[in-house]
């Protein structure tokens, strides 16, 4: 059976700048005087930086990762702020583009990566569902069959008609997630949906992710916290700065890992 997911030499490249063209009129005028002088030879007496001067610096976001999701996986992604885990996600949802490095997917992707991503916020609930579904590639028949189940997972139905702008970020959230998980996606591929929200609607979406799972989908997933990896999870990866340190089916050394309780096995 082909992996769900399977991620070969995979880096991305950001160029971050430094400096700023911003500034006042008289500040500009400054600027272009000094360079006007400078051509003529002339000698400045102000020796101050340029405010205007702009510089650039490589950041590697990911570099080199490689590894392989099964289907049918509950893959837990760790790693500190920073690590290249939500640079992943976009990668694996075609978000953003690798910079080197290819990534293969066999089956259609459903992602929930920000709070109300892909929500339009002057459309109401309903209005978002269909066009979630639409950009999905659903029929319409088909998202208006799975409509109530969605609605009543999402526990909103009293504002499913109110635009999504007025909606709390627990609102959205609870949405997004519910469309996400029944448009019957081969992969769900979700970047901290558990941290907004109740207690007991986290435990609604981990019982749902099964579900998923257990249909044979694969499911993605980012959490800072440990509890949800290890009461789900059936695979880990951890992220540092960029680079995959470990990749393994061992949750509990995963965590251990992770919360430096752990050094990783060179064996």
């Amino acid at each position: 059976m082909p992996d769900a997911i399977k991620i070969e030499n995979l880096s991305k490249r950001y160029t971050i700048r430094h400096g700023t063209s911003a500034g006042s009129l008289k500040e500009l005028v400054e600027h272009l005087r000094s360079k006007f002088a400078k051509k003529l030879g002339q000698a400045l007496n102000n020796q101050k930086p340029d405010p205007f001067e702009i510089s650039y610096e490589e950041f590697w976001a990911l570099k080199e990762v490689t590894f392989n999701i099964p289907k049918g996986a509950k893959l837990g992604v760790m790693g500190r702020n920073g690590a290249g885990k939500s640079t992943l996600l976009k990668i694996l949802s075609h978000i953003t583009e690798p910079t080197s490095g290819r990534v293969t997917i066999n089956g259609n992707i459903s992602s929930l990566l920000e709070v109300g991503t892909g929500f339009h916020p002057e459309l109401s609930g309903r209005e978002n569902v269909f066009l979630n579904g639409a950009i999905l590639g659903m029929k319409r028949s088909e998202i208006a069959r799975k409509f109530d189940e969605i609605v009543a997972f999402s526990e909103i139905e009293q504002f499913i008609d109110t635009p999504v702008k007025r909606y709390s970020s627990g609102m959205s959230v609870r949405l997004a997630f519910s469309v996400a998980a029944h448009l019957e996606p081969d992969i769900l591929i979700l970047d901290e949906v558990l941290a907004v929200g109740d207690a007991l609607f986290q435990k609604k979406c981990l019982i749902k992710m099964d579900e998923i799972s257990s249909s044979g989908a694969t499911v993605v997933f980012v959490n800072h916290g440990t509890d949800a990896i290890k009461q789900y999870c059936n695979q880990a990866v951890i992220l540092e700065k960029g680079r995959l340190i470990l990749n393994t089916t061992d949750i509990d050394h995963a965590i251990a890992l992770y919360s430096g309780e752990s050094a990783i096995n060179p064996t």
